[in-house]
């Protein structure tokens, strides 16, 4: 799984975000779970200490590697995608269009989460550059995993009036309403952390299953 193939529009992609333990990686991947995010802000009840990763690195060409940061800086994102461990940045938290730009310059991709209370919040989404917006709920200090669902009525609007930038949709997604969300919002990819746990940090492969069906088996309606 590429990045490109990860963020084309059809079919709807899934993320399963948060992951901690190998053997739950290496569950995904047995499973075809198109991306996995693993968390590198140590304040995240999901976080991944970037010593402990190397078994992401075992499954470069299996599976899209995510690494989630919150106000990192350049530096450590940059050194883990140089060290095989991520192919994708994921920047989840405060940062800038210009700080973003750091990123951009290198040739490393990225995506830019913004947590989502208004359509105020999206102004600035297209500023950053990034190869896709994933929208989340708007938590402050907590920066995803909250399990909330956002306004999804305002995704698709966003999603309409920018067909050229993929949009990633996150926040309160589970096997219950998962159908529902691809049909709302027509994203090119579902990103789910607590919605598919038994605890932070570990996975719950029937929800995923179930997860993984309800994405397959919707039908995406026109923007």
């Amino acid at each position: 799984m590429t990045a490109e193939r990860f963020l084309a529009p059809s079919p709807v992609s899934l993320k399963i975000c948060g992951v901690t333990l190998a053997d739950d990686a290496e569950r995904l991947v047995a499973m075809g779970i198109d991306a996995l995010g693993a968390n590198f802000w140590p304040h995240s009840k999901r976080y991944l200490d970037p010593a402990a990763a190397g078994f992401l690195r075992e499954l470069q060409g299996c599976i899209l590697r995510v690494g989630v940061f919150v106000n990192a800086g350049p530096d450590l994102p940059r050194r883990l995608v140089e060290e095989g461990l991520i192919d994708l940045v994921q920047l989840h938290g405060d940062e800038t269009p210009e700080e973003a730009a750091v990123l951009r310059e290198a040739g490393i991709p990225f995506l830019k989460a913004i947590g989502v209370k208004g359509l105020a919040d999206l102004e600035r989404a297209r500023d950053f550059g990034a190869a896709g917006i994933l929208l989340d709920a708007h938590a402050p200090g907590i920066y995803g995993g909250t399990g909330q669902t956002i306004d999804w009525e305002l995704a698709r609007s966003f999603a309409a009036q920018n067909p050229d930038l993929p949009l990633i949709l996150a926040g309160g997604i589970v096997p219950a309403n998962v159908s529902e969300a691809v049909q709302a919002v027509s994203p090119v990819a579902l990103d789910v952390a607590s919605g598919a746990e038994i605890s932070p940090g570990v996975k719950d492969f029937r929800k995923v299953a179930a997860l993984q069906a309800g994405t397959r088996g919707a039908t995406i309606s026109d923007p």
